[in-house]
């Protein structure tokens, strides 16, 4: 699983969302950073920086039996998939598909308008933006996802509103950094939250046969 922002705080939300997943003789997940990164991936212009230092990543990696791209934008992918015979899995791509065989439709948290629309962007691509409730902004950074102060009060209140106001059956957090909080979340508005770095990871285990 690669942080692709310099973030070591994130990286360790990545983490611990798959701690479920790791059991002894399982599969070794490793949550790793790319240092050279930008501290969070919140432009256009981030998404770019880091799509070659991906690439990089993946040719260098000889050990990785899949790799999980743990950015919601997904940046890379299709130059990652290119670069190596691995199998590479983006987490909006795998959480969307997870939201929709869960039944209705689904609404994303993200982190700021211009990430809302990178991400329908993409939505857009995949032939997924029929199945998206509505995406709406949490205006926060990264940083601040992860440990802000109010952090959850706030994914409280969009959640709500994607439930109350566009009508979403499930919620996508739509940035690494809020993995700490899907519990809670979960917990604090009924429906289904889904981490996008855990369920790709768990699609990467199950596509390789790599479970207990």
């Amino acid at each position: 699983m690669i942080n692709p922002n310099s973030n070591q705080a994130v990286t360790a939300s990545m983490s611990e969302s798959v701690e479920c997943l790791r059991a002894s003789g399982g599969p070794m997940l490793d949550c790793v950073t790319l240092a050279e990164g930008p501290l969070g991936i919140e432009s256009l212009a981030h998404v770019m920086k880091v799509e070659p230092l991906l690439r990089n990543y993946v040719l260098q990696d000889k050990d990785a039996d899949a790799f999980v791209l743990g950015c919601y934008s997904d940046p890379g992918i299709h130059i990652c998939r290119e670069a190596t015979d691995k199998p590479v899995f983006g987490i909006q791509e795998i959480s969307a598909l997870l939201a929709i065989s869960r039944g209705g439709r689904f609404g994303v948290i993200s982190l700021s308008p211009a990430a809302v629309e990178r991400h329908l962007r993409y939505l857009r691509s995949l032939g997924l933006e029929s199945h998206c409730a509505g995406d709406r902004a949490a205006n926060m950074s990264v940083a601040e996802s992860r440990s802000g102060e109010g952090t959850l009060a706030i994914l409280v209140e969009v959640a709500q509103r994607l439930v109350n106001e566009d009508g979403a059956h499930s919620i996508i957090l739509g940035c690494t950094g809020m993995a700490r909080h899907r519990a809670s979340l979960q917990d604090a508005i009924g429906i289904p939250v889904i981490e996008p770095t855990q369920a790709a990871t768990s699609m990467a285990i199950g596509a390789l046969g790599l479970g207990w």
